[in-house]
């Protein structure tokens, strides 16, 4: 009988209550300056408040060729070269629209950046700012982002 519980609590039910966690890919785009190292910090659309250029995977492209492709559209990044694999990772939980809370695993890809527009898809729904990585990792919320954030 114990059994029968056991299976059905390991099959049907813990499914039910414990998710998946949800896969996005963010770039940690940078650059050189006079300044030393500096990193690109956008607006997030919802609250406000400061991340990386994020997003979910895209068919028919790599993790890296997706979060290249988020760093335009949330930020004008037309020329990076980026890494193939992933510097990190951090976790946080997604609001969707109707109020539920996603755990979500972010693999964070390097991103040289060579030139930004300032004309791009989110330009009116987003800030963007360059910053030293130590006072990037003052800015995000996510406690493993600022961690890794503070190892440029």
């Amino acid at each position: 009988m114990t059994s029968t519980f056991v299976k059905a609590w390991k099959d049907v039910l813990r499914p039910m209550f414990i998710r998946p966690k949800m896969v996005q890919v963010a770039a940690l785009c940078y650059r050189e300056s006079g300044n030393g190292i500096e990193v690109l910090l956008v607006t997030s659309r919802g609250t406000g408040r400061w991340i990386i250029p994020k997003g979910w995977p895209i068919n028919g492209l790599t993790g890296s060729g997706a979060a290249l492709q988020e760093a335009w559209e949330e930020a004008g990044v037309v020329s990076a070269q980026i890494n193939k694999r992933p510097v990190g990772t951090y976790e946080y939980s997604k609001e969707t629209d109707e109020g539920l809370m996603l755990p979500v695993t972010t693999y964070v890809y390097l991103a040289k950046v060579s030139h930004l527009e300032d004309e791009y898809p989110e330009c009116e729904e987003r800030e963007r700012v360059w910053v030293r990585p130590r006072e990037a990792a003052e800015m995000v919320n996510e406690p493993e982002l600022s961690a890794l954030l503070k190892t440029l």
